[in-house]
């Protein structure tokens, strides 16, 4: 019923996830990040495949050693799918055989894609062989057009509903996660839900607190400088703001 992607970014070590499914808010439950290492859980989905995964990988244990482990310790391993990057940034996966067709998964250096109850084996393959393609491209625009090509080559078969995306830096909180929960076209909800970080938030998101620096930064006035410029140019180029919010009013 879902697909995704598993990725590192060799050029940042940034940790990401993407994944869309014809399933109510999948961007909840597939997606665990540290900052060194990531778990996708799907299909009849074990959540704990994900947390104690993603705990025990960012730890520095063999992510071929922990999927064996698990599946070895849950009975329904069977109906489980999970792909996931360890500390080394390795991918290893599983496909359960009693996952609804057509389910598998494909492993690159540093990536993977797997997905279950798709249109076909094209689904994975087309995501991985965007992603791979597109290696010029900012990390977060490669796992949002690897999740498009995927959907062009028929996606989960059923249709769609929700998408999600989280990536992590070095941090152990995400830069950057969007989800869409219940929605007709949920993959073009994170690239608007994308385009409305861009006004604000990505410039908040640079100066949040560290392991390294507790305070971070919290003189706003170059954060604020920067969103104001970037409104500017913005507008000068005729494109209003994507956001749904609503106007503040005067004096509320």
């Amino acid at each position: 019923m879902t697909y995704s992607i598993v990725a590192r970014d060799p050029a940042t070590g940034h940790m990401g996830i993407a994944v869309a499914s014809r399933f109510f808010a999948v961007g909840s439950l597939v997606p665990h990040i540290r900052h060194n290492a990531a778990v996708a859980t799907q299909a009849f989905i074990n959540p704990m495949w994900g947390v104690e995964g993603v705990a025990r990988l960012s730890k520095g244990e063999d992510g071929g050693t922990v999927l064996a482990e698990f599946i070895k310790r849950d009975p329904g391993q069977h109906s489980r799918q999970a792909h996931m990057l360890d500390s080394n940034g390795r991918s290893y996966a599983h496909t359960g055989e009693k996952c609804i067709d057509w389910a598998g998964h494909v492993v690159g250096e540093s990536v993977s894609v797997a997905g279950n109850m798709l249109a076909g084996p094209e689904v994975v393959a087309q995501t991985l062989e965007c992603y791979l393609d597109n290696a010029a491209l900012p990390f977060i625009e490669r796992l949002l057009g690897a999740m498009d090509a995927g959907e062009q080559a028929g996606g989960d078969k059923r249709g769609r509903q929700s998408a999600g995306l989280r990536i992590h830096w070095n941090q152990d909180y995400p830069h950057f996660e969007f989800r869409a929960d219940d929605h007709s076209d949920p993959l073009s909800e994170l690239r608007r839900l994308y385009a409305v970080a861009g006004e604000r938030y990505i410039h908040f998101a640079d100066i949040l607190a560290t392991r390294e620096n507790f305070s971070g930064i919290t003189d706003r006035t170059e954060l604020d400088k920067a969103v104001a410029k970037d409104e500017t140019e913005r507008l000068a180029k005729g494109e209003p703001s994507r956001s749904a919010a609503t106007t503040s009013v005067a004096g509320s």
